[in-house]
């Protein structure tokens, strides 16, 4: 306590009488006048006390009695002033374990002058709770027969709750109250340093929930909540004692098994942690099934440290999300001097765009009974102007993940529609240019206006621009989704369902999209002359597209026999390289122009 803060409260406190005292030198004594100013003191004394809401007041006598006692000390310590009066100290508010020092600190000061110094104390409350307070002590007429000791006691409840907030908020999770990975990293390399004191190992298992994005997207983040709070629930009640779990992200969980080998992990471990997903979720009363992919890797074989373990068994995560939803992966170093190449390549990616490395390549589509080219395919090819071209089944996934494959889309559109434009100008009116649109693209509500926009900015009609989508895409989409394709539909514009087959394949769904073309998949096209499986598929989805009225195009058409067979089951139209490879715009140019000459 300053100087001067210890002489205003030294001034506060004995301002009550100071007026007697002047008073009292005068003669004659006017008893009723100092009677009076007296007690006007002592109720400015009081009211400026009382006047300080947050400042508790008590004031105890030689024997460490109370006999003041203001309203900031009843909220503060929950007895009233009637309770209060003529009670010891040590009785009302101070802790078990500090009685005899404070007696003792209190006989020092009235005996030897030795002043209690300013500190954050924690009291105690009438319930028995603590109460964390700053107390300043002052001692009036400490030299004679009767020292009055008054305490000033600021409480600093909330500062401390603010303090034990931040401290949370720092280590913790706030919705699950997990260790949050900063917490977790710290408490790993703990437990790493005794698994190599005591040469045993551990197994770090990583979390991510499969398609939690979307549920969050459909339910929204309150019920997503819930579902993350019940998992941790479950995961919590499979934890043994010593074992670690942390919730790193919105959807990832990351757990350390101190004693257990990857191959016992595999075995037990990932089990239970399994056993969490056995039960649906239920939300809003409606049972949700979940799965999770997972990743694992062990010390010491896949690192020596928290951070590198952690990292190790999120890239085998990854590498178990590509495998399909509920699948395990252990690390291997190729999968992360793999992610490293995908990284690199992703950021390469980016920059196609700006260094002109991209380039759309056609492929027509053609007649099953003429061989005449209809329409086109647009297809998108990487050639880096410092390396070899990259495959489209390897950047096009790539774009999907690291979010490019809008920017990407959107170069697609454009370019689609300046070449359109450039042909129809050249005479070249009667074909469609197909694009492949991704199920992120379609998702994005601005994705088809920009289509139109783009459309419409190059002069060109609906119909001179088509889309193809998978059907899983489709029968994922949402109503808005699906009412924004129907306008699309009722404009004109023609739309496929690409790679038809390999999704969820019910016909039933049909009737509800707004589709114009069925592409029937490359598998079903090379196996069809020797299955009678794929065969008998293929005459369905040709039968009943055309009972909906849907055109019926066969892709990947590579030889004479299935050529035979397409035409066969009255397939409208043909794609392959029997007839065409995809071409560069030039070498497709110079194909349309060709046929134009041709025609009739």
């Amino acid at each position: 306590m300053s100087d001067r803060r210890r002489r205003f409260l030294r001034w506060l406190l004995r301002w009550r009488g100071g007026s007697v005292a002047r008073d009292s030198e005068e003669a004659p004594v006017d008893i009723a006048l100092v009677q009076r100013r007296y007690q006007e003191s002592e109720q400015r004394f009081r009211a400026l006390l009382e006047s300080l809401p947050r400042v508790a007041v008590q004031g105890y006598d030689r024997q460490r009695r109370v006999i003041y006692w203001n309203e900031a000390s009843v909220r503060l310590y929950g007895y009233s002033a009637e309770e209060a009066m003529g009670r010891l100290l040590e009785d009302l508010i101070i802790p078990g374990p500090m009685r005899q020092p404070v007696i003792e600190a209190h006989r020092a000061w009235v005996e030897q002058g030795r002043e209690i110094p300013a500190d954050e104390l924690e009291l105690r409350h009438r319930s028995g709770e603590p109460v964390p307070v700053f107390s300043h002590h002052v001692m009036l007429g400490e030299h004679t027969d009767n020292p009055l000791m008054f305490c000033v006691d600021v409480d600093l409840s909330d500062q401390k709750r603010a303090h034990r907030d931040l401290a949370f908020a720092t280590h913790f999770d706030q919705l699950t109250h997990l260790p949050n990975r900063q917490s977790f990293e710290a408490d790993l390399d703990e437990l790493l340093e005794r698994c190599r004191r005591r040469d045993e190992p551990l197994t770090v298992l990583y979390l991510d929930i499969d398609r939690f994005v979307e549920i969050n997207d459909a339910l929204g983040y309150a019920q997503g909540d819930q579902i993350l709070i019940e998992l941790t629930r479950r995961l919590r009640h499979r934890q043994r004692a010593g074992d670690l779990m942390s919730r790193v992200s919105s959807d990832e969980f990351v757990m350390a098994f101190p004693g257990v080998s990857e191959a016992e992990a595999r075995q037990s471990v990932v089990e239970r942690v399994r056993g969490a997903f056995d039960r649906p979720f239920v939300v809003d009363g409606i049972e949700r099934p979940l799965t999770a992919s997972l990743g694992l890797s062990a010390f010491p074989e896949h690192g020596m440290v928290a951070w590198e373990l952690i990292r190790n068994a999120d890239v085998a995560k990854n590498r178990a999300k590509l495998d399909g939803q509920g699948t395990l992966q252990g690390f291997q170093q190729h999968f992360h001097d793999e992610l490293v190449r995908q990284h690199r390549l992703a950021e390469r990616l980016e920059h196609a765009i700006a260094k002109h490395e991209l380039s759309l390549h056609y492929q027509p589509q053609v007649s099953a009974v003429s061989g005449r080219i209809e329409n086109l395919e647009a297809l998108l090819r990487w050639q880096p102007t410092d390396g070899e071209a990259v495959s489209p089944a390897e950047f096009i996934p790539l774009a999907e993940r690291s979010g490019l494959i809008e920017r990407l889309g959107d170069w697609v559109m454009e370019e689609a529609c300046r070449q359109q434009a450039a042909w129809r100008a050249a005479g070249v009116e009667a074909l469609r240019i197909d694009i492949n649109l991704s199920g992120r693209q379609v998702r994005a509500p601005e994705t088809l206006e920009r289509l139109e926009s783009c459309v419409a900015r190059h002069g060109l009609r609906p119909q001179d621009i088509g889309i193809e989508l998978t059907e899983n895409v489709l029968i994922e989409a949402e109503e808005g989704v699906l009412a924004r394709l129907r306008r699309l539909y009722h404009r004109g514009v023609r739309i496929a369902i690409d790679d038809f087959g390999t999704g969820y394949s019910s016909l039933s769904y049909l009737k509800h999209f707004p589709v114009t073309a069925l592409k029937i998949d490359r598998s079903f096209i090379r196996d069809a002359p020797q299955q009678p499986e794929d065969r008998a598929i293929m005459e369905a989805a040709v039968f009943i597209g055309h009972r909906l009225g849907l055109e019926v195009v066969a892709e990947g058409v590579e030889t004479v026999e299935q050529l035979a067979l397409v035409r066969e089951m009255r397939c409208d139209l043909v794609q392959g390289y029997y007839f065409h490879p995809p071409l560069p715009a030039a070498d497709a140019q110079r194909l349309l122009f060709a046929q134009l000459a041709h025609a009739p």
